[in-house]
């Protein structure tokens, strides 16, 4: 595979659970020339060699054309969950945002863009076996976060016609962890008010089994290898990205020593609505009815034409990622910052 050489890559997101680990890969890269990394708040550590800006992407006073102007690759990341009680608000940051982030790209004249998009911008797909790039991508449409996902794979679509002298990468990760990201993760799906300290195995007995709830993950460093992949060679179209082997109660049970119970859909999803609507639970209900309805995706792609291959199995990724949420684990950047309890 040929190689971008001497690039300068640009990064949104940066300061998040993927992007702290990319900048890391990339600063580390002897053939990218420089990193800079875009975020709302600069972080006070980071990886030597990568240069900060502050920089809100739905916001006009942020000039992205500058920001981009001379880069050989944007890879953009930044994404905001929350607040799920307010859809119109991600919606401003996540589409709006990301909208921006293209006509900048191809204002500035970069040669190539990495997008994040996501498993969630799948179609309801099945359980029983792995489906490839070539599945629908409409998304789950009462889920803000498939919506929008789905949504700006409409918006690539156009992008790429309008646009073919850009390089368009598509990245689909399943879901992604690691122990830097436990306490932000544990804040934007379970809430403040779980202490990290009672997270574990021999206080799980049971574990509930909920009918389609088997579902795919992958170390962030493994997925960070594969955007720097993606970066520096010349394969464009999207990419599915994944671990072995799919989570489900079976292997989540061997996992924490618990005993997988029967749990129907209907009265896990009434639990969820009621948390969420007390607002107890940041994870809406909505999100829980996607989750049930991914597909299993097919990595063959990403490894045959990106050379990838994950160092990590999927439950090594989850192992590490509950050790880090006992832990109150976290890293040196506003989303990530730790925090065991409250």
């Amino acid at each position: 595979m040929s190689t971008v050489t001497g690039s300068e890559i640009v990064v949104t997101g940066a300061t998040g659970n993927v992007g702290t680990s990319l900048v890391r890969v990339l600063a580390d890269d002897p053939d990218v020339r420089g990193v800079r990394g875009l975020a709302r708040r600069i972080p006070d550590l980071g990886p030597a060699g990568v240069e900060w800006s502050e920089a809100d992407l739905a916001s006009e006073e942020t000039d992205l054309v500058r920001e981009f102007r001379g880069a050989d690759a944007v890879v953009h990341l930044a994404w905001a969950f929350q607040p799920t009680h307010d859809p119109v608000t991600t919606w401003r940051t996540n589409v709006l945002g990301s909208l921006r982030v293209f006509e900048a790209v191809a204002a500035a004249k970069v040669p190539t863009l990495v997008h994040a998009s996501s498993v969630g911008a799948y179609s309801p797909g099945p359980k029983d076996r792995a489906v490839d790039e070539t599945w629908p991508t409409h998304g789950w449409p009462d889920a803000a976060y498939t919506r929008e996902k789905a949504y700006l794979e409409r918006v690539l679509d156009v992008f790429e016609h309008e646009h073919p002298g850009v390089r368009v990468v598509r990245m689909r990760p399943a879901f992604l962890f690691k122990r830097e990201s436990a306490s932000e993760q544990r804040r934007i799906f379970a809430g403040r008010f779980l202490p990290g300290p009672l997270v574990r195995p021999e206080l799980l007995r049971f574990l509930p089994d909920i009918p389609g709830l088997r579902v795919q993950a992958l170390h962030t460093d493994d997925a960070a290898e594969a955007y720097r992949l993606a970066v520096r060679g010349e394969a464009r179209g999207a990419f599915n990205l994944a671990a072995e082997p799919p989570l489900d109660a079976a292997v989540l049970g061997d996992l924490l020593g618990a005993r997988p119970v029967r749990l129907p859909r209907t009265a896990a999803r009434s639990a969820i609505a009621a948390a969420w609507g007390l607002r107890l639970l940041p994870a809406s209900p909505h999100l829980f009815d996607a989750v049930l309805r991914l597909p299993l995706m097919d990595c063959t792609r990403a490894h045959t034409e990106l050379g990838w291959r994950p160092e990590h199995t999927a439950v090594e990724a989850l192992e590490e990622f509950l050790h880090g949420v006992r832990e109150g684990a976290g890293a040196a950047t506003a989303p990530l910052q730790g925090r065991k309890i409250g």
